[in-house]
């Protein structure tokens, strides 16, 4: 028997204070002392007032690990170290974990402590939370898993200091470069991202009291087959194809900022919208027959403002268009947080907003790393 699968809590973590738009720099540095030129351009398109960083501002150390913000986020979803110990498996998600090996997942359960249990992680950069989640939802479907939790994270400050960056500016120098400035592509995210943690609790029952979001479906396309990359770290890009962190010695790696995340901004524009929410959006409707009249609140998950009524003329373009009214975004106040913001967004609803028994809702969270794109459908019961 196919089992029903429910969303019975959602916790977010935000570290530390919020950081405004004008204390960025002060938080995570200006690069050779410079006030970045490409930073109010950027802000002024992405539409974010403020995000969290996981740093202590006092000091400017780090005051979290991507593993403990995300444990951090588990903790909070249970009233009790009993409820924490009675899950039966952990898939915890994160674009960059704190190390390359070994698994992101078994490191939160470290932190957590809990009895042994399945720990899975997923790989990717936005597209990777929701991947989790999608594990846990097949899990319990196939009856493999009773109650299993899924947590998202990203500590995307720990390469956006501008001390990763010194060692090119100071080569650019040597150079005899007059503008020892990074590149556009690594600039821009640095005013893009921000660090959060969120997690759901998922299981084959609802809650006795109060709602639960049931998970009708989720669907993740892949367009790398058509595209290149567009958002990547730990490579560079020659000639439209990725050349991996391996092939340079640690000095060039310092010198042209391999591990430094990088976006190619032209290729994102062009794409993300025709690609992710079209050409993946018309494949669901004709597979899933669904109609945008269903759906009381869509949740998008887009990294800038900018996109927004772009998005907009997107579902318009596929006759499957859904009023400004029913979007739910929190963008603006908490950043984008990457593969955590669809759960950062999903906590926020379902906490603030009155629910109601049979309310549909669709959420949508495109990846530029190749060209991914997830919608998930949930209805509250």
């Amino acid at each position: 028997m196919v089992k029903r699968v429910f969303i019975n809590n959602i916790s977010a973590v935000l570290p530390n204070e919020k950081v405004s738009n004008s204390d960025m720099e002060a938080v995570i540095g200006k690069i050779a002392g410079k006030k970045s030129r490409a930073k109010p351009v950027i802000l002024r398109s992405n539409g974010i007032k403020s995000r969290y960083y996981g740093i202590d501002p006092q000091t400017g150390d780090f005051n979290y690990t991507n593993a403990s913000l995300a444990a951090a986020a588990v903790r909070k979803l249970f009233n009790s170290e009993a409820e924490l110990n009675a899950i039966d498996s952990l898939i915890a998600s994160t674009s960059m974990a704190d190390q390359v090996m070994p698994n992101h997942a078994v490191m939160v359960h470290g932190e957590l402590k809990n009895p042994p249990c399945e720990a899975v992680s997923t790989s990717g950069i936005c597209l990777c939370g929701i991947t989790a989640l999608k594990y846990a939802f097949l899990n319990i479907k196939a009856g493999e898993s009773n109650k299993s939790v899924v947590v998202a994270s990203e500590l995307a400050s720990g390469i956006m200091k501008s001390e990763n960056f010194e060692a090119e500016c100071e080569h650019k120098l040597s150079q005899l470069n007059a503008s020892p400035e990074i590149a556009f592509e690594k600039d821009f995210l640095r005013w893009m991202l921000s660090d959060g943690a969120g997690s759901v609790l998922v299981s084959n029952e609802p809650n006795a009291k109060g709602i639960s979001l049931e998970i009708d479906w989720i669907d993740v396309t892949s367009f790398a087959n058509e595209m290149e990359a567009c958002m990547y770290s730990g490579a560079d890009k020659k000639d439209g194809q990725l050349v991996g962190w391996m092939n340079y010695n640690a000095k060039e790696r310092e010198q042209l900022s391999i591990m430094s995340v990088k976006q190619d901004v032209k290729l994102l524009n062009e794409n993300i919208v025709r690609t992710t929410v079209e050409k993946a959006l018309s494949q669901i409707i004709s597979k899933r027959g669904i109609v945008a009249q269903d759906y009381d609140y869509f949740l998008p998950h887009y990294s800038s403002h900018y996109f927004r009524e772009r998005l907009f003329e997107g579902l318009v373009n596929i006759d499957f268009s859904i009023p400004y009214e029913k979007w739910f975004t929190n963008l603006t106040e908490k950043g984008n947080t990457g593969s955590a913001s669809i759960f950062i967004m999903l906590e926020e609803l379902f906490k603030t907003k009155a629910l109601k028994p049979g309310q549909k809702i669709l959420c949508y969270i495109p990846e530029s790393g190749r060209f991914s794109s997830a919608f998930m459908q949930l209805t509250v019961v």
